[in-house]
């Protein structure tokens, strides 16, 4: 009996503590982050997901990766940085770059490959979208074919790339990452989600106001999964 007493105990501590950590933060829902409800699942057993939706082809991710990668380093031991690339720019070629991360990423190659594809694009050439004044858009967009020649300094034959990346795996996996983008309410690039329940509102504004966001949300998380015995 003394041991069903202090279970329920904290069973009802817990709820109350996680409660009052949101209540005296700093950090305010609707204005500093967004409640994704449902959640969406995490993919990563055992660890707090911190997920940016991206693009190459997206000039502010371009800027922000530095940031990003800042951030990855800096994450606690129950934190993980995942990405989630997304689509919804057809003009500017995000679902070719979308479908080139993703093959990357079954190929094992996208973790040593990021940085360059953003200078492949922004830097180099290699694969841009704007032309050289940097407002206007190529009438020829970069193909999956473009991106395998680069993706080929990584030790991938540019054929093994593409047969990759028409593949019925990585149409599948382009379909998740659009469902994700959907299901997190997500509009722009680069967004934050932390854990598939907090939405990180206007990121790049101040990423070191980010970081600190972020940091804060892992840890209402774990406490929110401890509350809940998980």
């Amino acid at each position: 009996m003394l041991f069903r007493a202090l279970g329920l105990i904290a069973a009802l501590v817990a709820p109350a503590a996680f409660a009052a950590d949101a209540a005296s933060s700093p950090w305010k829902v609707d204005t500093d982050y967004a409640l994704i409800e449902p959640a969406v699942a995490q993919t990563t057993p055992g660890k707090i997901e911190v997920t940016e939706v991206f693009s190459y082809g997206c000039p502010t991710c371009n800027f922000s990766y530095p940031a990003i990668d800042k951030m990855r380093k800096g994450l606690p031991a129950n934190a993980v940085m995942t990405l989630v690339p997304a689509s919804f720019i057809p003009a500017e070629d995000w679902p070719m770059f979308q479908r080139a991360y993703l093959t990357a990423q079954a190929l094992g190659i996208a973790d040593k490959s990021h940085d360059a594809i953003f200078d492949a694009v922004w830097k180099t050439k290699e694969l841009a979208t704007m032309n050289d004044d940097g407002r206007t858009l190529r009438k020829t967009m970069p193909t999956i074919e473009d991106a395998a020649k680069v993706y080929a300094k990584f030790g991938v034959k540019p054929e093994d790339f593409i047969a990759t990346a028409n593949s019925f795996s990585i149409n599948t996996k382009m379909k998740q990452a659009d469902a994700y983008v959907k299901a997190t309410q997500t509009d722009g690039t680069p967004t934050i989600i932390v854990a598939g329940r907090y939405r990180v509102i206007q990121a790049q504004r101040d990423w070191n106001k980010t970081e600190q966001l972020v940091h804060y949300l892992i840890g209402l998380e774990t406490t929110r999964l401890e509350s809940a015995g998980k």
